[in-house]
């Protein structure tokens, strides 16, 4: 009887590890294909499904970031079923909150968060490898988004001086061509890194359960598993998260939708050589606003992105609170009871936060809609700030409401651009 009920709970686990590798999916679509949906270089619909394709193609490439997730950051001889499913609860509740919100935060931090949390909650510090988690995931989470500023601040400066005097059409043609092929190359990145953060809690839970040895590599079918649930979530689309990274932190065109896509795909198929558990939020994040910085006349959204820098310093801490109250619960109730309430609660919320979400849905047919954010109450107006490589002054706008229409490209690029 103990042996079925401890097969069952395993069984519990990897369903709602697939369940996480597909709300990854979903809230992480826009950090490749985002800025090609706002500059029409791809249609949305088409985006989505070029970028499932591509991070199912991924998922197979790379093992190095699973082994990161699964033995450098909590000891596995204290992990248990319950405390990788309490964490697991953690991570994908901040994500659909996330979600619900339009706000791009790290799935990897949350997943991480909430299993950091359930692990303090059921063993204390000493079951963290407090070393694995600074080298692997707070130094990474603190370079990363500064790294691809700066590469897409400079690649996009760059593009806009050398295409100055081409025409409209031509540079739009163009460019737009080549963020299918940039976006393609986001997609894949996503692929090596992310899927494999749900492949590592996975042989987590199996370690755990005594299915596999603890010195065990991912079994296949687990990688053909989280590839194909990354896809699924990838094709539905996080339409909110979309919109917001395509029409919100900046008015993009397709020369800097290419430099932010090439520059993220850079930094992210880095950080998975070297096994980094990367965001790739913060680096996608990250270049679209080093495209509005290295272009001059762009309008960059500080108040935005200010709030979503707020979102990705809650983001561990937040996902592993709920994940050490849903192992306190899972304790206190005890048995399979315990479990069970635990996974109730988070289908509960999953359906609530799906509900809230229809008062305003966003989908394919809006996520191009003119972005209108209103300004706080009694906020104060940003002054501009910053200023190109060649010292022509950025535009740099606050969340007040944006004008339906934009200065022409053409017009910029006849005043040099």
């Amino acid at each position: 009887m103990e042996y079925v009920t401890e097969t069952l709970l395993l069984v519990l686990v990897v369903v709602t590890a697939l369940a996480f590798d597909f709300t990854n999916g979903f809230h992480d679509t826009g950090n490749a294909m985002a800025t090609s949906i706002a500059t029409r270089a791809l249609k949305p619909k088409t985006a989505v499904a070029l970028s499932a394709v591509l991070n199912l193609v991924g998922a197979f490439l790379s093992l190095a970031v699973a082994a990161t997730i699964a033995k450098g950051l909590v000891d596995a001889n204290v992990i248990t079923l319950e405390v990788v499913l309490a964490g697991l609860v953690g991570g994908i509740t901040w994500n659909l909150l996330t979600w619900l919100l339009g706000l791009p935060s790290s799935s990897s931090h949350a997943l991480i968060g909430g299993v950091v949390g359930s692990v303090l909650a059921a063993v204390g510090t000493s079951g963290v490898i407090w070393t694995g988690v600074a080298a692997k995931v707070l130094i990474p989470a603190l370079l990363a988004p500064l790294v691809a500023i700066g590469v897409a601040s400079v690649g996009t400066w760059l593009v806009a001086r050398l295409t100055r005097d081409v025409p409209e059409d031509t540079s739009n043609r163009a460019f737009r061509w080549g963020q299918v092929g940039s976006a393609s190359l986001v997609s894949l990145a996503h692929g090596t890194n992310d899927a494999q953060k749900s492949m590592g809690i996975i042989l987590l839970a199996l370690i755990a359960g005594g299915a596999v040895p603890a010195d065990s590599g991912v079994p296949f079918w687990v990688i053909l598993s989280c590839a194909l649930f990354m896809a699924l979530g990838t094709y539905l689309g996080g339409w909110r998260i979309i919109r917001t990274l395509g029409k919100g932190l900046v008015e993009i065109d397709s020369r800097q939708g290419m430099a932010a896509e090439t520059s993220s795909a850079a930094v992210i198929l880095m950080s998975g050589f070297f096994g980094f558990s990367l965001s790739t939020t913060h680096v996608a994040t990250g270049s679209i606003l080093g495209s509005g910085v290295g272009m001059p006349g762009a309008k960059v959204r500080w108040g935005l992105a200010g709030r979503m820098l707020a979102a990705w310093g809650l983001t561990l801490p937040a996902a592993g609170v709920v994940g050490a109250v849903c192992y306190w619960i899972q304790a206190g109730i005890g048995g399979v009871l315990g479990t069970a309430v635990v996974f109730g609660i988070l289908v509960a919320t999953a359906v609530a936060i799906w509900v809230a979400s229809r008062r305003k849905p966003v989908d394919h047919n809006n996520v191009n809609d003119d972005w209108e954010a209103a300004e706080p109450a009694g906020a104060e107006p940003v002054e501009p700030v910053l200023a190109d490589v060649a010292a022509t002054p950025a535009v740099v706008a606050t969340d007040a409401p944006v004008p339906s229409t934009t200065e022409p490209q053409g017009a910029r690029q006849r005043a040099g651009v």
